[in-house]
């Protein structure tokens, strides 16, 4: 038999708990990247500050990574191994300090520093000369000092071998202290050019802005300066 409930008084049911909002989601990473570990510039989001990330301070590490673009080493008469053809590329930065000091950090003429009132700002470990490292190359600039550097130019140029860009699938990766990891693909190309400008960082009134350049430049550290304006004399050096 149906039983007719409106004749009966109706009990309240509990009021139901609200529904738990949704988390919202973090923004896109700025400059293009998806990840929130990794920002990666690009053309179209070439800039990020480090100053708005949180970044702006502590010990940057910027690291290059790339592969020799060389065939196995064969081993020749005598047992003697020969060369493959693979290239040697160095990680590099101009630099110019608040003071209007400048110079070049590099392995090349043993430049491996850039001292300031006695301590260095930006420092290279080491030259890997093979590409093999795993750790790659690194340079360490010292964002606790962001008043005293004006801007930082940092760039990669081939010491040996034939400028072969697409096959050394260059990348440099910025850590900083705080936040996400910054990269710069050298995915553009020219054969013709043994340095490759990578990113400026640059002081603007307090904010460190990174800045994607990924600009090929047919000449060495000389033709680099100029195109930026450094205004630096330059001798030949060797490693």
């Amino acid at each position: 038999m149906a039983i007719d409930y409106s004749k009966r008084p109706q009990k309240s049911a509990p009021p139901e708990a609200a529904p738990a909002a949704a988390p919202t989601p973090p923004p896109p990473a700025a400059g293009g990247g998806v990840s929130l570990s990794k920002v990666t510039l690009t053309k179209a989001a070439p800039s990020v500050s480090l100053t708005k990330r949180g970044g702006a301070g502590g010990q940057l590490r910027v690291n290059l990574q790339w592969s020799t673009g060389a065939q196995p080493a064969k081993t020749g008469l005598f047992g003697k191994r020969r060369n493959s053809g693979g290239v040697d590329l160095d990680l590099a930065c101009l630099w110019e300090f608040t003071d209007g000091s400048k110079g070049v950090v590099q392995a090349l003429g043993n430049a491996f520093q850039a001292p300031y009132r006695g301590a260095p700002i930006i420092r290279l470990d080491g030259d890997d000369r093979s590409g093999s490292n795993v750790g790659g190359e690194n340079m360490f600039i010292d964002l606790s000092r962001i008043n005293e550097i004006r801007r930082i130019l940092v760039f990669a140029f081939i010491y040996e071998g034939v400028p072969n860009w697409a096959a050394a699938d260059g990348v440099v990766t910025l850590f900083p202290a705080v936040g996400p990891e910054i990269e710069v693909r050298l995915d553009e190309h020219d054969s013709g050019s043994p340095t490759c400008v990578i990113a400026m960082l640059e002081n603007q009134r307090g904010e460190l802005v990174v800045n994607r350049e990924v600009r090929y430049i047919r000449g060495g550290q000389s033709d680099v300066d100029r195109a930026y304006g450094w205004g630096m004399d330059w001798t030949p050096g060797r490693k």
